[in-house]
């Protein structure tokens, strides 16, 4: 009985839910045509077919780093998790990613047999950038999906700009940067780079990590989703 009422409960929590969050919800961060435009694409496959999914990314790297208004690609592998992998793109501007979306096509037809789920692309614009010609070739990319409810999406990108600066002075770090997603403004990501394992695990424990941890706890939507890839070479 008591089993009974909680899920009626929540059944009627849930029926709720749409208006509310389409109400809350913030509009489309509008992304100017000419600006560089950035996508974060999370990319799952069976452990049987890893191998073959990682050689087609590499080749997709390879070739889109070559493309008219690239500004960078890597294809990257999550460590500990055979078929899951992550591709970060950085373009021109809008046309040039359009363009670029129109090649990639025979790859992408290539590795749909093999995902267990669509690709999850995110085009994003910029939130904070550290310089262009910033070393990127660290061994641990790390990709953090901060969620955030929508009204506290302003108060989550004043916390997550502090916390670039000391992150960025730290030994070790390659880069660290901060997206926003275009169609969700209140969800972002962090992009960090690091020589090497032991300089990230110095940056978790750090007092400006763990203050930004404790700060945003309170205004998450969901889960701080964080990911550790290394790159496909």
């Amino acid at each position: 009985m008591i089993g009974g009422r909680i899920m009626a409960m929540l059944g009627v929590a849930m029926l709720a839910m749409p208006a509310q969050a389409q109400s809350q919800m913030p509009a489309p961060v509008t992304a100017d045509a000419g600006a560089p435009a950035y996508v974060v694409t999370f990319i799952e496959t069976s452990a049987a077919s890893a191998t073959n999914a990682r050689n087609i990314l590499r080749e997709l790297a390879a070739a889109s780093r070559n493309g008219q208004g690239n500004a960078g690609f890597v294809a990257l592998a999550e460590t500990g998790r055979p078929g899951r992998f992550a591709t970060l793109e950085a373009w021109r501007n809008k046309a040039a990613l359009e363009a670029h979306e129109t090649a990639a096509k025979s790859y992408e037809n290539r590795l749909r047999p093999l995902l267990v789920a669509p690709p999850d692309r995110r085009p994003s614009v910029a939130l904070d950038l550290g310089p262009a010609d910033a070393a990127a070739g660290g061994s641990l990319f790390v990709l953090t999906h901060v969620d955030v409810v929508p009204p506290k999406k302003d108060e989550a990108i004043a916390l997550l700009k502090a916390l670039v600066p000391a992150s960025r002075k730290e030994p070790g770090a390659e880069r660290f940067d901060v997206l926003q997603q275009i169609s969700r403004p209140n969800h972002s990501f962090i992009v960090e780079v690091w020589r090497d394992d032991a300089s990230r695990d110095v940056h978790v424990a750090a007092a400006a990590t763990r203050q930004f941890r404790a700060e945003l706890l309170p205004l998450q939507g969901s889960l701080y989703d964080e990911r550790l890839y290394r790159p496909i070479p």
